[in-house]
């Protein structure tokens, strides 16, 4: 098989809902491409359908089920006699001039007039200092009332349990986030307040160090299970485990009454907040980096993208449960975590576990695969549980982490390690977007400036595919009749980035005309108040608004 014909046969427009046609590479290495390019390629896009490389078979036999649930892979193709291609040519060549013709400027959609997603803004991760006081409150005053200037509806801001309740159990000192609200408000924005019960350190983008509560820490060194363990017995005090969520371990409490009292005391302390409309939703941390996910790929282990990350389910807590689990169906040889899906910077073909036909799809591997994901969403389960209790009346959210490398091949190995069940041939994130819905929360998502092409321009070898990854996620949520949020998961501050954010706020298409319900920049920084990244970001801002904008 020619590397030419995996490109070609790898875009292919899509026209009718039936599939046409060459069912093998030999057949369509002659495809030609449209001239037309009025919607981006994508892998869920209306004018272009992606095949997996997971539904291919090693003898370029499309496989049978390669269509995979979602609707995506291939409803059809046009096959036309085009002179043959010079003998000289190599994938790198066409994939550089592919993604160099796909970046170059388009047309941009007009939104006037389209539905108005509020727009809030990620303040900087250090916002409250470890004196628990706001850092430089005078500039940030300057840049809270340039956003305002921008009509921006307000900001969002991270409170750090190691903080709030960092020196003694059930001793809350909210003082540096009440000066922060005061100022909020009087500025005239709005708020969107995250428990984060993680460390804020050790992860991309973090540029700061607040660990989580010294006295867990202390308990953490008599009993280093309260925390995720790889393979190694390395232990990650990032957060806790979930296997302690109801253990008393934590003083005489669980981690879920730790939770609980924390939400709580911040809902009796903040009330004139919640009861002015100031703060208009609670984020409630659900895992590593406040989102809902294993703490699988730390860069403190020396992870590096695209990395597919390890298992983080070595604490006695959890392996007992996975003890538990396997004996209750029968196979006690199934007590431990798979020895074979290699390092945190492996590759998924690397491994006997996530390779192609590997052991990820075995009745072992889909047992162990299900229990992993199954632990996670049950912790989220408990924990919105008493969310809805502290913030009662209050709308809650949670975040979900959008992990868009190897999405292309058959495993998805990097989801299944961070403990979303999503491989090719099974919709992993259904059950998280039902979870969610049980409990009224939004379903908050990341990574929706990214495009695919641009991914695989800066890393082919990742097999990423964002584009692909925020279809499916956003169409989840909304099948299972939630509000959908999201933020983009880097900087981000070039027009095409915005437009893509844009086209997934707003999709062109739907026929029920669903979209976002508010949107969360990340994150503010001086490099944003420079003029020209500002006056970018505030036309954004407009558009986001459905708002007319100057043309350039």
């Amino acid at each position: 098989m020619s590397g030419l014909q995996l490109l070609t046969v790898g875009l292919v427009p899509a026209k009718s809902s039936e599939f046409v046609g060459c069912t093998k590479f030999s057949q369509c290495s002659n495809l030609r491409l449209p001239e037309s390019r009025s919607v981006q390629w994508g892998v869920f896009s209306h004018s272009w359908t992606h095949f997996s490389p997971a539904a291919i078979s090693t003898s370029g036999q499309l496989r049978e089920g390669s269509k995979r649930g979602r609707g995506v892979w291939c409803r059809a193709v046009e096959v036309e006699k085009l002179p043959e291609v010079d003998g000289t040519s190599t994938l790198k060549d066409l994939e550089i001039e592919e993604v160099t013709e796909d970046l170059q400027p388009t047309v941009e959609r007009d939104f006037t007039g389209t539905p108005n997603i509020p727009i809030y803004v990620m303040l900087p991760l250090g916002t409250i200092g470890h004196d628990n006081k706001v850092t430089n409150p005078d500039d940030l005053r300057q840049k809270f009332n340039a956003l305002k200037t921008a009509e921006v509806d307000g900001v969002m801001v991270d409170c750090w349990w190691g903080l709030v309740e960092g020196k003694e159990p059930q001793h809350y000192d909210w003082s540096g986030y009440r000066q922060l609200f005061t100022m909020v408000r009087d500025c005239g924005l709005k708020l969107q307040v995250v428990m984060s019960f993680h460390q804020c350190g050790g992860n991309v983008g973090d540029d700061v160090y607040i660990p989580i509560p010294q006295w867990v820490l202390d308990i953490g060194k008599d009993n280093p299970d309260i925390f995720f363990t790889d393979k190694s017995g390395v232990v990650n005090p990032e957060c806790l485990t979930w296997g302690v969520d109801k253990v008393r371990v934590l003083r005489g409490r669980t981690a879920l009454e730790v939770y609980y009292d924390y939400m709580r005391s911040f809902r009796q302390e903040m009330d004139e907040f919640f009861m002015d409309k100031t703060i208009t939703e609670i984020e409630i941390g659900l895992g590593a980096c406040g989102e809902l996910r294993y703490p699988s790929y730390p860069e403190t282990r020396g992870w590096k993208y695209p990395g597919i990350g390890e298992f983080q389910c070595y604490d006695k807590y959890l392996l007992e449960d996975l003890r538990k689990a396997a004996e209750a169906r029968g196979h006690s040889h199934w007590t431990k975590p798979p020895s074979n899906a290699g390092e945190y910077n492996s590759r998924p073909q690397d491994t006997e576990f996530f390779r192609d036909g590997g052991d990820y799809d075995s009745y072992y591997g889909r047992f162990f695969l299900k229990w992993y994901s199954d632990v996670l969403i049950q912790h989220g389960d408990r924990v919105l549980t008493f969310a809805n209790i502290a913030f009662e009346g209050v709308k809650i959210a949670a975040k979900v982490s959008g992990i868009h490398w190897w999405y292309k091949t058959a495993s998805h190995a990097a989801e299944l390690a961070a403990g979303f069940y999503n491989p090719a041939n099974r919709d992993g994130y259904a059950a998280i977007a039902q979870m969610l819905a049980k409990h009224g929360a939004s379903f908050n998502f990341t990574c929706v400036e990214l495009r695919t092409l641009a991914q695989a321009k800066g890393y082919p070898e990742a097999l990423a595919d964002p584009e692909g990854l925020v279809w499916q996620v956003l169409n989840a949520a909304w099948d299972a009749g939630i509000s959908v949020a999201s933020e983009n998961a880097l900087g981000c501050f070039d027009r095409q980035g915005y437009n893509k954010i844009l086209e997934n706020a707003k999709p062109e298409k739907d026929p029920d005309g669903r979209h976002l319900v508010a949107f969360t920049y990340l994150r503010l920084s001086d490099e944003l108040m420079k003029e020209h990244n500002f006056k970018e970001f505030s036309r954004f801002v407009k558009r986001l608004h459905g708002k007319p904008v100057e043309s350039d």
